[in-house]
């Protein structure tokens, strides 16, 4: 069967892994099945299930596999779950079997369909199936405005393969929205920018749906991905200003910086948000050289390269890569290779306690970083062993954020923020930080001209005159600054700025009309 739990990162860690074991796990007793230990907040969760789709995107093609025209909606389907915060009531709550009946219309909403992946799949969780979970469908909405968390799954992963987490995210005031991981145009997930890309939309989709409803505060939006979901987050968040946090659980984006590279417009060094990041333990630089290198595996390190945002790196030392899923956890085809892959001698019953740390920290993280709650701030700042981590099971590096990214973005925030005045230090102190940041002349420019249009003429002057520190041979910013001199009615130095203009440009003919005129008109 096509395996359809984390395709992609295994590519990479199937050459890190030692020689496969041929011992066989023996079934698990029902004590020795997952089962989520952490406690439920203090709210009841409720979940709703919502077929819709993106229209400004293709899904379907125009023609079907027989050729004939697609008869249907060809639009992107986004099957969407959403866990929020209940009013308490007395409805029977989803068991995993209820969740895995969503599976045959994840994108067929009117023509369910189970594939045989899925079915074969659906009989290695047959022992977990009737588990109980938190989530009532449909409870009343408990009132209120909560923080809004989009989840998104590893690779060609349905929406709650953390249903777990989720609902532990809901009971304590969140609201969690997550879809199915779809490819660009097919239910599976593509190995490739295309892939990244379309997951990344999903997520921004996701939240521009999530203020449509009526109990999310939008200020305070987060975006947690497991394996290739904590690549495709990394990508949503580079390009939507909406997201202010990340969770990554063993996310992509460690493996495969290639892919961050290969985008263009993806760059860590610059980005401002905390990030929480799992990792499965640790890996040794003997086995990292013995991996094939490929175009996806060569980049930069996103978290090395992430200094000016908060970064708390959590090393799961008893958790394989498979475990950061709750319903893999269940799944008991996950154990059959549990030998081969697992870390040094942690048990199956280590994944259930690591897992409840992973949610237990995931929830602090949020808390701190969206609630701004100062408790949950020093929690992440403890030491495992000061927080009651059973010992060897997780280590936590907290690493502070500093300095100001080198990017025109970052430039104008921290010229609102100290006063146009200080543009010279504020610039020498991004080239100290990135030595081949570059403002561009033009753009500064017009930037300080739309200033002067709408009479913030105190700003438009610093920025002409950091325009002529940064590009003194240009006769085009010494014209600029002598208008700027000449409305603010300092007349010498905008003469000293035109003269100097024309000595580098003697055939700009409207600087030396302009100098005409100041040098004719009687002084005051």
């Amino acid at each position: 069967m096509r395996s359809r739990i984390l395709a992609v990162a295994f590519l990479l860690l199937a050459s890190l892994a030692p020689a496969h074991s041929q011992i066989t796990p023996a079934a698990a007793s029902p004590d020795q099945r997952f089962h989520f230990t952490e406690k439920p907040g203090p709210n009841s969760v409720g979940l709703k299930v919502v077929e819709q789709y993106d229209f400004s995107r293709g899904y379907r093609s125009l023609t079907d596999e027989s050729g004939k025209p697609y008869q249907g909606e060809r639009a992107r389907p986004l099957q969407t779950l959403i866990w929020y915060p209940a009013q308490k009531n007395g409805s029977k709550p989803m068991t995993v079997g209820d969740y895995g009946d969503l599976l045959a219309t994840e994108t067929d909403f009117d023509k369910p369909h189970l594939s045989p992946d899925w079915q074969q799949w659906l009989k290695s969780m047959k022992p977990s199936l009737n588990d109980a979970m938190w989530a009532v469908r449909n409870a009343p909405l408990l009132a209120g405005h909560f923080p809004v968390i989009i989840y998104a799954p590893s690779f060609s992963n349905m929406s709650w393969e953390n249903a777990d987490l989720c609902e532990y995210l809901a009971s304590h005031g969140y609201v969690v929205l997550a879809s199915p991981d779809m490819g660009a145009a097919s239910r599976d997930m593509t190995f490739d920018l295309s892939g990244v890309n379309a997951q990344a939309q999903d997520i921004s989709f996701l939240i521009g749906y999530a203020q449509t409803l009526p109990n999310t505060d939008m200020s305070q939006i987060a975006v947690a991905g497991f394996s290739w979901g904590g690549i495709s987050n990394l990508f949503a968040a580079a390009r939507d200003n909406r997201i202010n946090a990340l969770v990554a659980l063993d996310g992509s984006m460690r493996y495969f910086p290639g892919l961050v590279k290969a985008a263009g417009d993806v760059h860590p060094e610059q980005m401002t948000i905390p990030m929480l990041f799992f990792t499965q333990g640790a890996t040794s630089l003997e086995k990292l050289a013995r991996r094939t290198p490929s175009k996806d595996t060569d980049g930069p390190n996103v978290l090395n390269a992430w200094t000016h945002g908060d970064l708390i790196t959590i090393d799961d030392m008893a958790l394989m890569h498979t475990e950061h899923s709750s319903i893999y956890q269940r799944n008991e085809d996950t154990w059959k290779d549990y030998p081969s892959s697992r870390k040094a001698d942690y048990s199956r019953a280590d994944g259930i306690v690591g897992y409840a740390w992973v949610a237990r920290y995931t929830l602090e993280f949020l808390d701190a970083y969206l609630k701004h709650d100062a408790q949950a701030m020093a929690f992440l700042k403890k030491t495992p062993a000061e927080l009651g981590v059973p010992p060897h099971m997780m280590t936590v590096d907290f690493r502070a954020g500093k300095g100001t990214p080198a990017s025109l973005e970052a430039f104008r925030a921290e010229l609102g923020r100290q006063g146009f005045d200080h543009a010279p230090e504020i610039y020498a102190a991004m080239l100290k930080d990135q030595p081949d940041f570059k403002l561009d002349e033009d753009a500064v420019n017009v930037w300080a001209y739309n200033l002067m249009q709408a009479n913030h003429l105190p700003e438009a002057t610093a920025l002409f005159k950091l325009n002529v520190q940064l590009f003194p041979a240009s006769w085009n910013a010494y014209d600029s600054l002598g208008e700027a001199y000449m409305k603010t009615g300092q007349k010498q130095l905008a003469i000293d700025n035109y003269k100097k203009s024309l000595e580098l440009n003697p055939s700009n003919d409207a600087g030396k009309e302009k100098l005409k005129l100041l040098e004719a008109a009687p002084a005051h």
